[in-house]
């Protein structure tokens, strides 16, 4: 199993951790910084260096089980078993992907009550395909979000059992992808800091301390994708 400490520290640009196995498929630790692809979010990029050898990190994968491998740059050299290394991020693109992440959830605050039937989180954009039949005009999605950026609402994440999902399923918004439900509990984030919250809705990936870390935000295509399906598109502006 690898320790995700990107689950509850979020911030961490480097840690050291230990290698438990590397091979052909990559770089399996005791515990991680690297946020492993999945829900739509790509997996981290950065460096783990070692005495007297380092390799740069061009995806992280799930393994097996709870492994999680980080993908080393072809032919790169690669640290044995039980080695001490350090882990560095690309902080810059991390830094993106949570703001683009934190965003979506405020793009769920300003649609609400639809579901959400797809999504992905990149770099230069990132959208959600909502169950619509037809969505707000593009200025008042923006208008909405942008003011709850600029609220500046603090995001916070708490871990719970996962029978709360069974007693309010109104928390999942995803129709595509299942809440992770690991060890019996599940990890919700939550946007607010007043008892009746602004977003609350179960989530494994980054994000933002505070919406006003994510900046202005721009709507871009809003898309028919099938009778009820809408793609809402967002850039960072």
């Amino acid at each position: 199993m690898t320790e995700r400490l990107f689950l509850d520290h979020t911030a961490l640009r480097e840690t050291t951790a230990t290698v438990i196995a590397s091979d052909a498929p990559g770089i399996m630790l005791d515990r991680t910084i690297f946020y492993a692809r999945s829900g739509g979010q790509p997996g981290d990029l950065g460096e783990i260096l070692w005495d007297g050898g380092a390799c740069s990190v061009i995806d992280t994968i799930k393994g097996e089980g709870d492994a999680i491998v980080h993908v080393p740059a072809p032919d790169a050299a690669l640290p044995p078993a039980g080695t001490t290394v350090t882990l560095r991020l690309d902080w810059a693109r991390r830094e993106t992907l949570m703001r683009m992440h934190s965003a979506l959830h405020l793009l769920c605050v300003v649609l609400p009550g639809a579901s959400v039937t797809g999504g992905s989180i990149g770099v230069e954009k990132s959208r959600l395909d909502f169950d619509l039949s037809a969505p707000p005009p593009k200025d008042e999605i923006e208008a909405g979000l942008n003011a709850l950026v600029a609220a500046d609402h603090p995001i916070s994440a708490s871990w719970v059992d996962s029978s709360v999902l069974d007693t309010n399923p109104e928390l999942v918004r995803t129709l595509s992808v299942k809440p992770p439900r690991g060890a019996g509990l599940v990890r919700l984030v939550r946007i607010g800091a007043d008892a009746v919250p602004v977003d609350l809705q179960p989530c494994g990936g980054t994000h933002v301390a505070r919406t006003g870390l994510i900046g202005r935000l721009v709507v871009g295509k809003i898309e028919n994708k099938g009778k009820q399906n809408r793609r809402i598109t967002i850039t960072l502006g």
